[in-house]
């Protein structure tokens, strides 16, 4: 083994622990002053990373990531998927409905459900392959208009749609705040949303705020730079 693999394997293994230690702790906290023991999943973000990177975290027992493009999924995944049979794979990127049907055969969970056509093909495509994926509502919490997402007003409806109309298995939802503004007020919206509507999983905090979306209520938070630095251009 290579020196720069065994230098990528430490680095990776000892971000790794950092972040876990940062979790139990914002986890113990938010427990202390809610009463709730809420399960804390750590996706790490593995787009446009380095194969050493990600054979890195793979070694040191990450089992969680999160891509955000199907077809470079695609040729990362598909053989180590046949080596760990643990993994599980989240798509955390907007998804073309053209590329629906490759998205349900890799992923494990769809977080970014954001429009009746998507949900729709979604439901079609999980029958049509006999999966029936965990997916999360994408709210665009700050209404940006560059960025995917229901708007916070229209959820509970299009929760109700994806479930009723579209047959889909709603059991989160997933934010990306703007960063220009205080995440804490996003963490606290999608709180609210998610209990209206009895979703246990919230996907929320990144590697510069996800301690802060722990305290919200975080049930997963997806880090990349934290625990592979910089990604490849």
């Amino acid at each position: 083994m290579s020196e720069e693999i065994l230098k990528a394997r430490s680095a990776v293994a000892d971000n790794l622990a950092i972040i876990h230690g940062k979790i139990a702790m914002a986890k113990t906290l938010y427990q202390k002053q809610t009463g709730n023991d809420r399960p804390v999943s750590l996706v790490a973000v593995s787009k446009r990373q380095h194969d050493n990177q990600i054979d890195a975290a793979l070694a040191a027992g990450q089992r969680v990531f999160g891509e955000n493009r199907v077809q470079e999924a695609w040729g990362r995944w598909a053989q180590r998927c046949d080596l760990y049979v643990d993994l599980s794979l989240h798509l955390i990127g907007p998804l073309q409905t053209n590329k629906v049907s490759d998205a349900v055969a890799l992923f494990d969970v769809i977080e970014v459900v954001d429009r009746p056509k998507l949900a729709k093909a979604l439901g079609n495509e999980m029958t049509r392959q006999n999966r029936r994926l965990d997916c999360y509502i994408q709210v665009n919490t700050g209404k940006e208009a560059q960025k995917s997402g229901i708007a916070p007003e229209d959820a509970d409806d299009f929760i109700a749609y994806c479930c009723d109309v579209a047959g889909l298995k709603i059991t989160g939802l997933m934010c990306i705040p703007p960063i220009d503004e205080e995440a804490a007020m996003h963490f606290a919206l999608m709180q609210v949303i998610a209990k209206r509507n009895n979703l246990s999983i919230l996907s929320m905090g990144m590697s510069d705020d996800f301690e802060e979306a722990i305290a919200f209520g975080a049930t997963a938070v997806r880090i990349g730079s934290a625990i592979f630095g910089a990604r490849d251009s």
